[in-house]
């Protein structure tokens, strides 16, 4: 759950970066805001040449993954790989960013077109530093969030 105080799971703070836009009920894409409401957790991504594995259920991500978010695609708001033309986020960065990614359900696997792309929780940039939405936490506390975590886990943002 997203609090004042952080996010809150497993009965621990752990503080946390939101959305330049702030929290919004009326998401859409390039807004900057993160999405109000409950969302669950439906999948987990590495870089398998940073880090290990955090749980059984994750998935390695590799240099030709990427997240389509191009609402005049058919594949908008969904993982894709190269080659592919439409806008998208490069999922294997330079920077630690994605090294590790919890992904949710936002407008997901149905994108309604515009309403705007995934919401993944990241490591952030720096300590309460706005990301484009998603939700960013140090990394030492995304993994251990991760290794928590099972799919399907309740994310509250009120």
């Amino acid at each position: 759950m997203l609090t004042k105080r952080g996010l809150r799971f497993q009965g621990r703070y752990y503080p946390c970066s939101i959305g330049r836009g702030g929290i919004s009920d009326r998401k859409r894409e390039g807004d900057g805001a993160t999405p109000s409401g409950s969302h669950e957790i439906v999948g987990l991504l590495y870089r398998p040449d940073r880090l290990a594995a955090p749980t059984d259920w994750a998935r390695p991500i590799g240099p030709s993954d990427l997240w389509s978010d191009d609402p005049t695609d058919q594949d908008y708001n969904m993982m894709v790989r190269t080659p592919y033309s439409g806008r998208h986020e490069r999922l294997m960065r330079a920077d630690p960013l994605y090294d590790l990614i919890i992904l949710t359900n936002w407008n997901w696997p149905y994108a309604v077109k515009g309403r705007g792309s995934a919401i993944f929780l990241h490591q952030w940039r720096r300590p309460h530093y706005p990301t484009e939405g998603c939700i960013g936490v140090s990394r030492t506390d995304l993994r251990r969030i991760a290794k928590g975590l099972r799919f399907g886990t309740k994310l509250v943002i009120a």
